[in-house]
């Protein structure tokens, strides 16, 4: 209605009670913070290379599972308590509806959206389920794609619905809740069985961001940023039944992690609710949740959605591993540039030491490597969020091959690469395509005060899980309430170097560490386990054949969303190299597809001590 009113130049009357004025300016600040949002993918690439791959004599192969990732699906309100009754069937989380929800109905969305704290499922009354079919993450709303671009290119090459798939998912709840209230790797276990049976042929899955986790967890449980390491372990392990040692490797041809998160994702939004640029979410849900509530809001949602919590930072410090060892440490990190202003170690930075604020005692902290700060942060968040990261997630590693073969038995540990193994399929192919060449958040600068809480922290401080003893350590004294103690990223220091920049030189924007990336997740995580740490037969005793594509970030700044060589984190899923990548594995021309570099990658993924 606002664009047709725009065309012809018309005005809303004025009605009593309707505030039109409202509409048609969130309206305009949702334009100006998306550039060309209301086009579709109208570029004159529509199908452009489903059509060269089908003028090769290509055509659909292996039945493709596509799995998105966070905040990706649209969830939906089932809720029938007359409190919610309004919402039924309608979108929560995605389409315009969720606009109109947040700017007129701000805390019932609030509390619709947000999960039981201690269950981590729905709050009495409330009812929130994932879409479904190939539309529950096309689009997030009208005109801002997701996966419509490979879509359109899959169906040119005889893709539809009796061979493709969309597994979408509820991704605010942690995995283990994904499988209690919504059987979704049983369910995804079940469309790959019939899929490869009424197809013939093993399957290919996709997986974006934290669905490749979801992925990884699936293929323990069965890989799903997010699907890859779920799905694959879950089906082979015999407490599941019905999977087997060799289920991954008869039913799934390839495996194609799509900018995945396999090591880290900001910590930012953990600590103090600030996602923009933090969090890997398209601009879309980052300007919903920027522009309607405060960083405590956000935080308490972020908090509230398990799911989030498997791209928690690996490693914790523990026996099996020195301090410094992975991440770097307070001088030197693995992917440090040469002579760098700021080191890549420090993940947790104070412009300056804390001073007093508002009468108080300083906070005595100071610099922070990657191992302390995410000691820290945890300690900084209440202790239902500290017991549901310890009792769904772990991020260590582990380096004894003993202990990895009994890590499959354990689901906590089937998101981190770190401490389980890639899935008994020597047949199976895997490619790493990511991004790189957008400056990406790699640390922070932070600063603190105190402020009024409603209700105070809900119990003592878990700290650090020790994975030898099954313990929390207990650091933080609690402070007097009502006054907390917030910390937010420090937004007015900057310091950007003066000389040209060749790579993505390290320096500070706005309170965070610049460094090398596809402008969400840092390229150690993107790419370290894929080109050294998956090389090494302790995580990849099959010797799972792992190819990696780095795709250059060259956006036509003049085009929407960046054009065909984009290569940021959402909007690669729209790019002519990732296309060319799914449609070559889907049609059985995989083997095209070798090892492209544009980074250090590998030289920094050798600086890792990971021996």
């Amino acid at each position: 209605m606002s664009l047709l009113l725009e065309q012809y130049d018309f005005s809303l009357p004025e009605i009593p009670g309707v505030d039109f004025s409202r509409v048609e300016a969130e309206w305009a600040r949702l334009r100006s913070n998306i550039p060309e949002i209301w086009k579709l993918n109208n570029d004159g690439r529509e199908f452009e290379v489903g059509e060269r791959m089908k003028q090769r004599g290509l055509t659909a192969e292996h039945p493709v599972i596509l799995i998105p990732g966070v905040i990706s699906t649209g969830l939906e309100s089932w809720s029938t308590s007359p409190e919610y009754r309004q919402f039924f069937r309608q979108k929560l989380w995605g389409g315009f509806n969720m606009l109109s929800q947040v700017t007129f109905n701000k805390e019932k969305w609030i509390a619709a959206m947000m999960l039981d704290p201690v269950t981590g499922l729905d709050p009495p009354g409330v009812k929130i389920r994932a879409a479904e079919g190939i539309d529950a993450a096309s689009m997030f709303i009208h005109g801002y794609w997701i996966w419509y671009s490979i879509v359109e290119n899959l169906a040119v090459v005889n893709y539809d619905t009796n061979n493709l798939y969309l597994a979408a998912y509820d991704w605010r709840l942690s995995y283990s809740n994904l499988e209690e209230r919504d059987g979704y790797f049983s369910k995804l276990k079940i469309t790959i069985e019939g899929l490869k049976r009424r197809q013939g042929k093993k399957v290919v899955i996709a997986a974006h961001s934290m669905g490749s986790t979801v992925c990884y967890y699936s293929m323990m449980l069965v890989v799903f940023a997010d699907l890859y390491v779920i799905s694959f372990k879950w089906v082979e392990s015999p407490m599941h039944g019905n999977g087997g040692q060799n289920w991954v490797e008869d039913h799934v041809a390839a495996y194609i992690s799509i900018a995945g998160t396999h090591l880290a994702k900001a910590m930012a939004a953990f600590l103090s609710g600030e996602m923009k640029d933090t969090v890997q979410m398209n601009p879309a849900g980052s300007y919903v949740l920027e522009r309607f509530f405060s960083r405590r809001e956000r935080q308490k949602l972020f908090r509230s959605w398990a799911g989030s919590a498997s791209m928690w930072l690996k490693v914790c410090v523990s026996a099996a591993l020195s301090q410094g060892e992975f991440w770097g440490n307070a001088t030197s990190a693995p992917d440090d540039e040469v002579n760098s202003t700021y080191t890549h170690g420090i993940l947790l930075a104070f412009r300056d030491p804390p001073t007093a604020v508002q009468g108080m005692d300083r906070d005595n902290v100071m610099n922070m490597t990657a191992d302390d700060a995410s000691v820290w942060i945890l300690q900084h968040t209440p202790a239902t969020f500290q017991r549901m990261l310890g009792t769904n997630y772990s991020w260590g590693i582990e380096k004894n091959e003993q202990v990895l073969e009994k890590n499959d038995m354990d689901p906590t540990k089937w998101t981190n690469p770190l401490e389980v193994r890639l899935p008994n399929a020597p047949s199976m192919k895997m490619y790493c395509v990511y991004g790189h060449g957008k400056d990406t958040e790699v640390g922070i600068h932070v600063v603190g005060g105190y402020e009024y809480e409603e209700a105070g922290l809900d119990g003592p401080s878990l700290g650090c899980h020790d994975p030898n003893t099954d313990d929390y350590s207990t650091h933080r004294t609690p402070l007097d309430m009502p006054l907390t103690r917030r910390n937010w990223i420090d937004a007015d220091f900057t310091h950007e170097t003066t000389r040209p920049k060749v790579h993505c030189l390290q320096q500070v924007r706005n309170g965070v560490n610049i460094g090398e990336g596809d402008g969400t997740v840092s390229l150690s995580s993107l790419g370290a386990m894929c080109v050294e740490g998956w090389k090494r037969p302790r995580w990849n005793p099959a010797g799972i054949k792992i190819t990696t594509v780095e795709l250059p970030h060259r956006p036509v700044f003049s085009m929407p969303r960046g054009g065909a060589n984009t290569s940021d984190h959402v909007d690669i899923l729209g790019s002519t190299g990732l296309n060319e990548i799914i449609l070559k594995v889907a049609t059985g021309v995989g083997e095209e597809i070798q090892d492209t570099f544009v980074s250090h990658i590998r030289e920094y993924a050798k600086n890792i001590q990971w021996d």
